[in-house]
């Protein structure tokens, strides 16, 4: 008898239907003998709903209510699955993020996790009951409700997993396994049969939305056992592991995108020591994540850097920026938007000079200007305008020799979270 994690997702829970088919492959694993821990997200586009709702009251709602209002989501999720779970004849516990025992930092809309204490979980498990888990949230010691961000409910299921020495965390998504890139761009994509946490995290934070990359973190941080798999076929799925197997010439493993990219350009600052310090220290302090940075000098000892950020996060970051003007004095702060970040992955490129090179000159030939670079030594991201997205990724899938005569299996609407 194994102890199992499944996690499911938005779009594999958006309606009675699909709720009931869930129910029973819960229903078959535990009918194969296992434990099961299920953690499902809110139905659908129900967390997209409530924001919606809450923009028409206010602009900028307070993060405390927003966690009050975004958490109800996973909750209906828990309750109808369990409903439907017991209709199976099968005996089902619904339990919250706080009840299932998630303790967590003081942080509205993206908390971290401090600490879990799962016994009433694993008190339901002994009892027979298959648990089933609200993703997504937690509670932090004074009993104030937090979420963990969009992509909160795989955390959710691998945190879990580690706390309960399951054996196995199983990712249940609309594609069934982690692909060489989307294939709703590339239908020819390759489905990796295993990849290394490290290339994992790398597309996780590049762009790839099959996996968060926080979950990522502590699979590999705890070592948990990680399968991704589609929720809508029995097809093996994609092993997350500490040492992937690594295909005979296969140098780049994965090519990831970013649409929710900003560049942040300042101009004209004072160019000596502390500066980047100031700067980056204050968006730090507003929770705003910085990418790429690239800084030039000019001729008046001035300095001019530019950096990207989060679509999401511009507006708070200017606020930021402007907010410094007193201590750090510019010229000018200019903020472009229509950017993307392309990103190839790949543990074979450490020993393979030139893979660098020839992405550039797949990009330029498509006609496309490279704006920004950044390169680690399993990965090298490229920020271009996003016009021709589409024909960039298919054309590097391609020149890496990542192209497959299958087509990839794309099941449904993508998961949110």
């Amino acid at each position: 008898m194994a102890l199992y994690v499944m996690k499911f997702g938005g779009s594999s829970v958006g309606d009675t239907e699909r709720m009931q088919r869930v129910a029973r492959r819960v229903a078959e694993k535990q009918d194969e003998g296992h434990q099961v821990i299920v953690v499902v997200s809110a139905m659908g586009d129900t967390t997209d709903d409530l924001i919606d709702q809450a923009k028409l009251l206010s602009p900028e709602p307070p993060t405390r209510e927003m966690d009050m209002l975004m958490t109800t989501g996973e909750q209906i999720s828990i309750a109808l699955l369990s409903i439907a779970i017991h209709q199976l004849g099968k005996k089902a516990t619904s339990f919250t993020g706080w009840q299932a025992g998630f303790r967590t930092e003081a942080v509205h809309g993206k908390a971290r996790i401090i600490d879990i204490q799962p016994s009433r979980v694993l008190e339901a498990l002994k009892e027979g009951n298959i648990v089933v888990v609200a993703g997504f949230q937690g509670m932090t010691d004074d009993g104030e409700i937090t979420t963990f961000g969009r992509g909160g409910s795989d955390t959710t299921a691998v945190a879990l997993a580690a706390a309960t020495s399951a054996d196995v965390c199983e990712i249940y998504t609309d594609v069934d396994g982690i692909y060489s890139t989307d294939p709703r761009i590339v239908k020819n994509a390759r489905k990796l049969n295993e990849i290394s946490y490290d290339e994992m995290l790398e597309l996780a934070n590049l762009g790839a939305a099959v996996l968060h990359p926080r979950a990522v973190e502590y699979a590999k941080h705890n070592q948990v056992r990680l399968v991704v798999r589609s929720s809508f076929n029995h097809n093996e799925g994609t092993v997350v592991k500490e040492d992937a197997h690594m295909e005979q010439g296969v140098v780049v493993s994965g090519i990831a995108y970013d649409k929710n990219v900003a560049r942040i350009s300042i101009v004209g600052v004072e160019h000596v020591p502390g500066v980047l310090a100031k700067v980056f220290g204050s968006l730090a302090e507003a929770k705003i994540d910085v990418d790429i940075i690239v800084q030039s000098g000019d001729q008046e000892d001035k300095a001019d850097f530019s950096f990207t950020v989060a679509l999401s996060d511009r507006e708070n970051a200017l606020k930021v920026i402007e907010g410094l003007s007193e201590e750090v004095p510019f010229r000018e702060v200019t903020s472009e938007d229509g950017l993307v970040k392309v990103s190839i992955v790949g543990a074979g490129m450490v020993s393979h000079p030139g893979v660098a090179a020839q992405m550039f000159d797949v990009i330029s030939k498509q006609g496309v200007n490279i704006e920004m670079v950044s390169t680690s030594e399993i990965k090298v991201s490229c920020v271009i305008a996003g016009g021709k997205l589409n024909e960039v990724v298919q054309a590097l899938h391609t020149a890496y020799g990542l192209d497959t005569d299958n087509q990839a299996f794309v099941g449904g609407p993508k998961d949110r979270r």
